[in-house]
């Protein structure tokens, strides 16, 4: 055999599986047919907040009378935002470039495909194939934007996520459809810089997987900043002419044609496992994911999937954990399964939603009897002095035991605050345990002690 690990795919799960199996000794190697670092690095996760983070400085500056400073006439570069994000990536892809190098791990680029023998075929960009084997392989392709059949995209006017962080400049105005994660997040980035956005949601609230409570927050929130939001709403078809994307949408059996610059198909992902040999080896597959056990062993000994090809959330802190795992599993170390009931999810809109574990009404239909506490950020200082004193913290707690069962967060800032609450659940901690915990003031976090308080009518600052 060549190598002990053969990765397919360097996103976070590759990459992370790759450098694990280096570190305990193994001998490595990783195909990738694009950039070091796959979706996430390159176009989805890390370019994204670079887009964000300009969006932000522009609503601060813009509003900058609230804190005693003038200035004149701010605009955004539009050109000048996007070549900040890429450049960002690239910086970051150039990073895991390194930690490669360092980890003396074997980067082999071109296309691969599993074929016999624990083999795989590689075809380069000049059509050149070469074979290697691996005593153990790892499948970790990931995803792609999905495309519905009513929906074409052409890529220019029509489009997903990779082709609206590439525009070459600012559209007047965008349909978004979808309002999940990368919905919202491009919503707000548009509209910060002066686009005149429209959400097209399918279901009858936006961010339809998060609290009712935390929807009803973010939407008005964007109504607020002039965001025009259809739910309930699906689109028919779009189609290009006369300058213009026209949406065909239906609302409750009435049907309208909105119009916008460009359309951009948020509606999500769609795993990576065609044409990469599953079927040739006889790898299980079931609703478009691989099929793996505990430790993301296939049916196929010492072939192994990871990340967004097999079922989960499809989250890059999640591949990651996933890379680790089943690299431990491969050496022998027994490591601990996931607790998917424990992982965290962030929405880098601003403001920002974080959460973990169930929601209120998730909670109530699984027969749990529930107290739920809830602080707003216009209760707290740092908030305040941010000039950021909208959304809240909400928990919700297991009546009998004090358990902390799911945790809800808008705000400034929360994402940075949700991993507290993971290892809160992870460490069994009660109710009673957090509102002991002394918080520092002022801080956003403190909002967390304060709404475990509320929960159990012991808070102070409501």
């Amino acid at each position: 055999m060549d190598f002990d690990v053969i990765v397919l795919g360097s996103g976070p799960g590759g990459y992370v599986a790759a450098i694990r199996a280096s570190q305990l000794g193994m001998k490595t190697a990783i195909i990738e047919k694009e950039s070091l670092g796959g979706i996430c690095l390159n176009w989805g996760c890390i370019p994204t907040k670079a887009l964000l983070k300009s969006a932000q400085v522009f609503e601060y500056i813009n509003n900058s009378e609230e804190f005693g400073i003038s200035i004149s006439n701010p605009s955004a570069n539009f050109e000048k935002i996007i070549k900040r994000s890429r450049g960002v990536a690239d910086k970051m892809s150039k990073g895991i470039n390194f930690l490669m190098k360092k980890n003396k791990i074997k980067v082999i680029n071109g296309f691969g495909k599993l074929v016999k023998n624990n083999s795989i075929e590689v075809t380069d960009t000049d059509d050149k194939k070469s074979t290697y084997t691996g005593k153990n392989i790892i499948i970790a392709t990931g995803a792609r934007s999905r495309q519905l059949p009513n929906l074409k995209q052409d890529n220019k006017n029509i489009f997903g996520y990779r082709k609206a962080m590439t525009l070459e400049k600012k559209p007047k105005s965008i349909i978004i459809v979808g309002s999940g994660a990368i919905g919202v997040e491009f919503a707000y980035f548009f509209n910060s810089v002066g686009t005149k956005v429209t959400i097209v949601e399918y279901q009858k609230n936006i961010v339809p997987n998060e609290d009712n409570d935390v929807s009803r927050e973010l939407y008005k929130i964007f109504k607020n900043k002039g965001i025009e939001i259809l739910t309930d709403s699906s689109v028919v078809s779009a189609i290009y002419k006369d300058g213009e994307v026209h949406a065909e949408i239906s609302k409750e059996g009435t049907k309208t044609i909105i119009k916008a610059e460009k359309l951009l198909s948020a509606v999500g992902i769609q795993s990576n496992i065609e044409n990469i040999g599953l079927e040739e080896i006889n790898i299980n597959t079931e609703n478009g994911k691989i099929s793996v056990n505990e430790f993301y062993e296939t049916n196929v000994p010492n072939h192994y999937a990871i990340g967004d090809v097999v079922s989960g959330p499809a989250l890059a802190h999640v591949a990651s954990a996933e890379g680790i795992i089943c690299v431990e599993k491969i050496a022998n170390l027994k490591p601990e399964v996931i607790d998917y009931n424990n992982i965290p999810g962030c929405t880098y809109c601003s403001p920002e939603i974080a959460s973990v574990g169930m929601t209120e009404k998730e909670a109530k239909s699984n027969g749990y009897e529930v107290k739920v506490g809830k602080f707003p950020f216009s209760a707290s200082g740092k908030a305040s002095a941010a000039g950021k004193n909208y959304g809240f913290v909400k928990l919700i707690f297991d009546s009998k035991y004090g358990e902390l069962i799911g945790a809800h967060m808008i705000g400034y800032n929360v994402t940075e605050m949700i991993a507290e609450i993971v290892a809160i659940r992870k460490l069994e901690t009660t109710a009673h345990e957090l509102i002991k915990t002394i918080h520092p003031h002022p801080t956003m976090s403190e909002a967390i002690m304060e709404a475990a308080a509320a929960a159990y009518d012991e808070v102070i600052h409501l």
